[in-house]
């Protein structure tokens, strides 16, 4: 009998990695199509996006942490509690860059919840459960890693979704300037 607490977890990880790299890709063709965009936004897009891609890395990359073979508690511990901490770090700066007018879009609440405060706690969680697993509690402590994981995956999934939906609202009000007869046309 495996007495390893990541025993049972391999297909999970799988799955999870496998979600995070999948998504990953296709935020690649939202990318893309915000190229087409004439009036395009740096800022916003680093604001936006990027914490996506990162998110759905931090997920890939847990995936692949919880999968290495005879990896130690401590070298866990501290796998996870960097991670968290540059998580914290990142999301201080994405902070920063919504704090900031982003040219004609002022940020509202759900931008600072699901682009600041929720990553916030996952990322505050992988730095709780590196310090659960120092404490020996890797058999609570993997609960601990799987929620920041799924919890990443959903905020990136969400954030991808909302940068999806406001680039094709975006397209269509270009379009309708584009027309004549359109206001302002």
């Amino acid at each position: 009998m495996d007495s390893s607490p990541l025993a049972g977890w391999e297909n999970f990880y799988v799955i999870m990695g496998s979600s995070a790299g999948g998504l990953t890709g296709l935020t690649f063709v939202v990318i893309a199509l915000a190229t087409e965009a004439r009036r395009t936004n740096v800022v916003g897009l680093n604001t936006f996006i990027t914490p996506t891609i990162v998110h759905f890395g931090t997920v890939l990359g847990l995936a692949a942490f919880m999968c290495v073979p005879r990896l130690t508690a401590l070298g866990l511990a501290l796998l996870l509690g960097a991670a968290g901490i540059a998580g914290l770090v990142y999301v201080g700066a994405v902070a920063a860059n919504i704090h900031h007018k982003l040219g004609d879009y002022v940020a509202v609440r759900e931008d600072w919840i699901w682009n600041v405060v929720l990553p916030g706690v996952a990322y505050g969680g992988l730095c709780a459960t590196a310090l659960v697993i120092e404490q020996g509690r890797a058999e609570i402590a993997v609960y601990g890693v799987a929620a920041a994981s799924v919890g990443l995956l959903y905020i990136g999934i969400h954030n991808a979704w909302d940068i999806a939906i406001w680039m094709s609202l975006k397209k269509q009000d270009d379009s309708k300037e584009d027309k004549p007869g359109a206001a302002g046309g």
